[in-house]
């Protein structure tokens, strides 16, 4: 067997895949979750996808915890079939540089690119959502081009701005909430990867793809947040 069962605590059982950021890994992790939210649904309260896990949690004062264990672990071996890959994709618009992406001259600098090539480097990549967390609806999505893919920052930014497009460490994303944060900030977008007014709340999901394309402010709807 290539993966591991193991308890998380005494509410949640941990399937652990092979430890590394893969496509054909993440399918594996998307497929067991949607098998064990589909096959368990009385035994579990939530199941979460990481890079290379599944976490499944439940009440372990209403459910027995060697039964949830036995129903997980009879999924992963059976191997769930990864599922039909959709085409479409996550359209972000990205106001690149000036105020919204402050640290877009820092990036160009450290890569020896103009920032117009930084902008045209980012927007040309197709990106998978491997993650959602850290707070709701960040997405770590990868990869970005190698020419991109500087360390965080050494000092983190108390406040980042909600809606900002960053990279670090081989990843981008945006953040959905103003919150602390060490990415480079490259550029800002009016969508909201969270919002619990809307019918489906997350904008991003693990196995989605995602393309950035530039535009101008003055493009921005009239409805923008901070337009």
């Amino acid at each position: 067997m290539d993966f591991r069962v193991v308890a998380a605590g005494d509410a949640a059982i941990r399937v652990e895949l092979p430890e590394r950021i893969d496509p054909t890994i993440s399918d594996r992790a998307i497929a067991l979750a949607e098998a064990i939210r589909r096959e368990c649904a009385a035994l579990v309260r939530d199941v979460v996808v990481g890079y290379s896990t599944v976490t499944a949690y439940f009440d372990p004062l209403r459910v027995d915890p060697d039964n949830v264990e036995e129903q997980v672990t009879r999924l992963a071996q059976a191997g769930a079939a990864a599922r039909e890959r959709s085409e479409s994709l996550v359209d972000v618009p990205v106001c690149y540089g000036g105020e919204e992406g402050p640290d877009l001259p820092d990036v160009a600098r450290a890569t020896r690119l103009t920032e117009a090539e930084v902008i045209a480097i980012h927007s040309a990549m197709t990106y998978r959502v491997y993650v959602v967390g850290f707070v709701p609806g960040f997405a770590y999505m990868a990869p970005v081009d190698p020419r991109l893919a500087l360390a965080r920052r050494a000092t983190p930014r108390t406040r980042v701005p909600a809606g900002s497009v960053a990279i670090a460490a081989g990843q981008t994303g945006v953040y959905p909430c103003e919150t602390p944060g060490g990415w480079h900030l490259i550029g800002r977008t009016p969508l909201k990867p969270y919002d619990a007014t809307r019918a489906q709340p997350f904008a991003f999901k693990p196995g989605d793809r995602v393309r950035f394309h530039a535009i101008d402010r003055d493009a921005l709807p009239r409805d923008s947040p901070w337009r």
